[in-house]
């Protein structure tokens, strides 16, 4: 069932004061009625709901404080902003006026709520790449022995048969609370969640301690935001510090895991392939994108798994998945149970099915350099014929990523389609320019000796033309947006799945419809 954000908070909800709002905050002061009853917290005035506490925050662009009228006109019984939004909130309306209010508004939404992650068992899972499909590996595995267990990502919002199309990666603060608060409510055990760099900056997940928080890996990305891959590395390490986990799990296979292992401030367990790691994994052969694996740890103890999903890296995850779900309480083989029934993850190494000769095609959310050389490399031991992929890059986005995008296509694949993924404010030209350049410049040092690189501008159009050009033996592997369902241009959002727009493509191959 879908549903809306809206649906995801308790029926029954907690009411609060507007001074005791004020007491969880030192140096709050309060304008207006102090008596005035609050019963759910937002910082969205599109969300708003009779009774909320509306959290006016500064933004990049415009101070939340602007949309305070707008919030009250909608039901909110209250406001929560500092000394520069206080002026744009109407007379008379309850106010709590405080410093630093993002900064605070985690560990205010874990009290508001009745600290309902105490109630869970939480798991959280950071990284550059593989953290939705670890996520989805973690809920498969200790469902299958808990019971209901909530999953907050990248993809989907879901609790129960509730399933909500995720805007972010991770929830703001008041969204989480209200939602660990609901699924406490449902009977839920556990809840999965995804937990972006950003989140860990912007505090979107304190006042609350994961039970166990793993770490994939770190590549290049979201530099536009922190500047520097230390600085998104330290982003990303704050998670494994007693203020926000109990345990660490880390894949040593990177060498930022090796450095966050040496760094968190918890109880930490490691895993790698490689000698050194507390439990070190030796995968078994692939057969048609089956891998049975084996873990080994300390004192002689052993796990056994298997995952469905082609790619070596998704052993990696697999394992990790594995680990995780242990080390939160899942019985050993439970969880691998649960892992290897998993047939996979929206947007993930997708196959999109198609007749018996057409080629294979898959869909995968790769946006970083290292995960578009991960994915072709994945599929190469699949196909006979050519590897031919279909990739672009974000507007708005960290600029240096895009030649090494296209590097990485070229450098995989035989052929390259160069096409728009999200331009968002950008020229969508200048962006698929500096792809592409990066595509044939690679191509011409580092590619097959046929190899060639195709810009066309409409992404259907490219995957159509990709998927014309390609033969039986052949794989088409569309990569940068996965599950998502529309392209962002200049804010307008234009429908569009890779998956519907290829799997066209491949029923008029197969003639359906003609």
């Amino acid at each position: 069932m879908t549903a809306s954000l809206a649906s995801l908070v308790p029926a029954a909800p907690p009411h609060h004061s507007v001074a005791a709002v004020a007491a969880q905050l030192p140096g709050a002061q309060v304008r207006g009625p102090a008596d005035a009853i609050v019963s759910g917290l937002t910082l969205s005035s599109n969300r708003v709901q009779p009774g909320d506490l509306f959290a006016a925050l500064p933004g990049l662009k415009t101070h939340g404080a602007r949309y305070a009228a707008a919030a009250i006109a909608e039901g909110a019984a209250a406001v929560l902003t500092d000394t520069e939004g206080a002026p744009a909130v109407p007379d008379g309306v309850p106010m709590v006026v405080v410093d630093a209010v993002r900064s605070r508004l985690g560990a205010l939404s874990a009290w508001f709520y009745g600290h309902p992650a105490e109630d869970l068992v939480v798991v959280g899972v950071t990284g550059t790449n593989g953290k939705t499909t670890v996520a989805h590996m973690v809920q498969a595995a200790l469902a299958e022995q808990m019971g209901l267990v909530g999953l907050l990502g990248t993809i989907m919002v879901a609790v129960g048969d509730v399933h909500i199309a995720s805007q972010r990666t991770t929830l703001e603060a008041p969204e989480l609370q209200a939602a660990f608060a609901a699924m406490r409510e449902r009977g839920v055990a556990a809840c999965v969640m995804e937990v972006s760099s950003h989140a860990i900056d912007q505090h979107r997940v304190d006042g609350f301690q994961f039970d166990v928080a793993a770490f994939t890996n770190l590549s290049r990305d979201h530099l536009d935001y922190h500047g520097t891959m230390d600085a998104y590395f330290q982003a990303k390490a704050a998670l494994f510090t007693p203020d926000h986990a109990k345990q660490a799990v880390i894949n040593l296979e990177d060498a930022w895991g090796a450095t966050l292992a040496r760094l968190a401030t918890v109880p930490t367990v490691t895993m790698s392939q490689d000698a050194g790691a507390d439990w070190r994994l030796r995968p078994g052969a692939p057969s048609r994108g089956h891998t049975a694996f084996t873990l080994d740890g300390p004192a002689g103890a052993h796990l056994a798994g298997a995952v469905d999903i082609p790619g070596d890296y998704n052993v990696t995850n697999a394992a990790l998945a594995l680990l995780v779900a242990v080390h939160a309480g899942a019985e050993p083989a439970a969880a691998a149970q649960g892992i290897a029934r998993l047939p996979g993850v929206p947007g993930r190494m997708e196959k999109v099915p198609g007749p018996v000769h057409a080629p294979m095609v898959v869909v995968d959310y790769a946006h970083t350099p290292e995960s578009v050389a991960q994915v072709l490399a994945a599929l190469r031991p699949h196909t006979k014929g050519r590897l031919i992929a279909v990739v672009g890059a974000g507007g708005d986005r960290d600029l240096g990523k895009r030649p090494l995008m296209g590097a990485a296509a070229a450098t995989g694949a035989d052929l390259v389609y160069v096409t728009d993924d999200n331009p968002r404010s950008e020229s969508p030209a200048a962006i698929r320019a500096t792809v592409f350049e990066g595509a044939s410049r690679a191509m011409r040092h580092h590619g097959p000796a046929q190899g060639q690189v195709f810009e066309v501008a409409e992404r259907a159009e490219a995957i159509e033309q990709a998927i014309a050009a390609a033969g039986p033996d052949d794989t088409v592997a569309i990569l940068g947006k996965g599950h998502e369902t529309t392209i962002d241009y200049s804010g307008i959002l234009v429908e569009h799945s890779d998956r519907a727009v290829a799997q066209a493509a491949l029923d008029k191959a197969r003639g359906v419809g003609l």
